[in-house]
């Protein structure tokens, strides 16, 4: 008797064996009456085959282990850290000259991102599209992520390095506070001033007000307001709409005695418009920042109670001018053709939240983004 499987059967076993095919073509043959072993229906086999076929679900984005137990490698950078700037090109000339044809949507659709999904981009339209007024987001992996300050979340606070539970709790919510007032706020976005922000600094930290305060008063190469602050020239870029889309995870430990360490890597997402423009050239801006903060305890340190001071602070820009001049972030967009330094570095993906921002940074430099 032969086995043979039959593809249209689940686990490989035959729909009509050779032996019961055999039987009931001599009893046809015959004329008797035997019933004729029953096939399954073409939609039955056909939801047999697309249940076994169907793949697992895609897993969604991780934002990797806290910082604190990543490995800390090479020799600690400066404090106030460093900055890269990451201008939306490709690898193809057409895409250099209409930024518009980069295909920044996910291969497996943008509301689950898939493991594949840090892959570059490849030039096409896609059935998806990009943003438009009504849907800024449409075409991205951030379209699924949590918005505004509510994707903040404070984790629960413990007693730590000789502080109470609710110190711990404080050195928190200023972090959240000034993650809020820094990129969030909608007068900060629009090129003012982030006198919410500054007003959390602990002015006893040495040279860290001051230098904050110079950048945004004359920014330049040395002092550049948006190594801190998200701000964009009004008479440049306007925001599309309130929503700015945001990731990212905040930890804490115990610094030294009487000081709690709090650190912070959120990546935002802001759709971004030409000035004066209507429905035409909208584009998307990604920052992605990381913020050591420490809450000192004003009995064991010089340190104003309630105020934060600044340990270390990183950021990466994607699709952005090389060039950021002026103390504002300014957005490549699809309906302009690039202008100033031409980027040469390494093509990374603003939506990888697994790499350190470490790891994105070192070298310095402008490179490229792979979508936005």
């Amino acid at each position: 008797m032969s086995d043979r499987p039959s593809p249209e059967q689940p686990g490989g076993r035959p729909s009509i064996s050779d032996e019961e095919l055999e039987a009931f073509l001599r009893e046809a043959a015959q004329g008797g009456a035997a019933g004729a072993p029953k096939e399954p229906s073409a939609r039955a086999r056909m939801v047999t085959r697309r249940l076994r076929e169907e793949p697992a679900p895609p897993s969604g984005w991780r934002t990797g282990p806290p910082l604190h137990e990543r490995e800390r490698r090479g020799r600690r950078k400066r404090r106030l850290g460093a900055v890269i700037g990451v201008a939306l090109t490709a690898g193809l000339a057409v895409v250099a000259i209409r930024p518009s044809l980069l295909l920044d949507r996910l291969p497996g659709g943008d509301d689950e991102p898939s493991a594949a999904s840090s892959a570059p981009a490849a030039p096409g339209g896609g059935a998806e599209g990009g943003p438009t007024p009504d849907a800024p987001f449409r075409g991205s992996p951030a379209r699924s992520w949590a918005e505004g300050a509510d994707a903040i979340e404070v984790p629960a606070a413990k007693a730590v390095g000789g502080l109470s539970a609710e110190q711990v709790e404080l050195a928190l919510r200023r972090t959240k506070e000034f993650l809020v007032a820094s990129n969030l706020d909608p007068e900060v976005r629009r090129g003012g001033q982030p006198d919410e922000a500054l007003a959390l600094l602990d002015p006893k930290q040495p040279d860290m007000l001051p230098d904050a305060r110079r950048s945004l008063r004359s920014p330049d190469r040395e002092h550049d307001p948006v190594t801190l602050f998200t701000r964009f020239d009004p008479d440049e870029a306007r925001p599309v709409g309130d929503v700015v889309k945001v990731r990212g995870e905040m930890t804490y430990e115990a610094g030294k005695p009487g000081q709690v360490r709090v650190r912070a890597d959120y990546t935002f997402v802001y759709p971004m418009a030409r000035a004066g423009d209507g429905a035409e050239g909208i584009t998307r801006t990604i920052v992605r920042r990381e913020l050591t903060m420490l809450l000192s305890d004003p009995s064991r340190w010089a340190a104003t109670p309630g105020r934060l001071q600044v340990e270390r602070y990183d950021a990466a820009f994607f699709n952005v001018s090389c060039e950021n001049d002026g103390g504002y972030l300014h957005p490549s967009f699809p309906t302009a053709a690039p202008t100033g330094t031409a980027p040469t570095g390494e093509a990374r993906d603003p939506y990888d939240l697994e790499t350190p921002l470490k790891g994105v940074i070192e070298g310095g430099g402008c490179g490229t983004a792979s979508r936005t």
